[in-house]
């Protein structure tokens, strides 16, 4: 029986204690070749996913940049709807294919959005839901996802069960801090038992670096 959603990846770089970003928000903790591995990762999707969070701290471009290939389409999880429009994923909604997802009660969205050519789907009364998002998104031909979320929209897609597969790269460097940014953040699992457990398939050394495969 075929899935009725895309397969999820979830990618990051995390630090040895398992920080994806420093309290002030700062998380190239990547090397070059981490860089590149990322990005041929990205051209072989069908779009990247990051949440609202990850726009405003980073303002990132979430396209192909250190090889060849094409830009996947790139999906934003915004459920009040107030994305920054100076942001470099609005002003380059014209070029490369956007979506902002939002919810019903998303009261801000503005014409300002179709003129950058935005695509909106509304999905969700109070929060977005992701199940039904997914299945959208699949009947659309999206059949591939890199989750490149920020800790909060890590934990709601763990949370669901609705990841596949983890990459991680391991960095060398401790953050430390109890407002530094972890993998995963929300509520957490309260036993070990109702967690999502993966499978490590493969372990990979670049250099200083440690990458780790895993799978449901």
């Amino acid at each position: 029986m075929a899935k009725s959603r895309p397969h999820i990846i979830l990618s990051a770089a995390v630090s040895i204690d398992g920080k994806i970003a420093t309290y002030s928000g700062e998380s190239n903790l990547s090397s070059k070749m981490d860089l590149i591995r990322l990005h041929r990762l990205r051209r072989d999707v069908d779009a990247i996913l990051v949440g609202k969070n990850t726009i405003n701290v980073d303002d990132p471009l979430l396209t192909v940049r250190h090889v060849k290939g094409k830009n996947p389409i790139r999906i934003i999880l915004d459920s009040s709807g107030t994305i920054s429009r100076n942001s470099k994923i609005v002003k380059t909604a014209n070029k490369i294919s956007t979506i902002l997802v939002v919810t019903e009660r998303a009261t801000r969205i503005t014409s300002k959005l179709d003129k950058k050519r935005v695509e909106i789907i509304r999905c969700g009364r109070n929060k977005i839901n992701l199940k039904k998002l997914l299945n959208i998104l699949q009947k659309r031909g999206i059949s591939k996802i890199l989750l490149e979320g920020g800790g909060i929209t890590n934990w709601y897609f763990l949370k669901e069960k609705l990841v596949d597969e983890i990459i991680l790269t391991v960095t060398p460097y401790i953050l430390g801090g109890k407002d530094a940014i972890s993998l995963v953040q929300g509520d957490g699992f309260g036993k070990i038992s109702k967690s999502p457990s993966f499978k490590l398939k493969k372990i990979k050394r670049m250099k200083n670096e440690i990458i780790l495969y895993y799978a449901s």
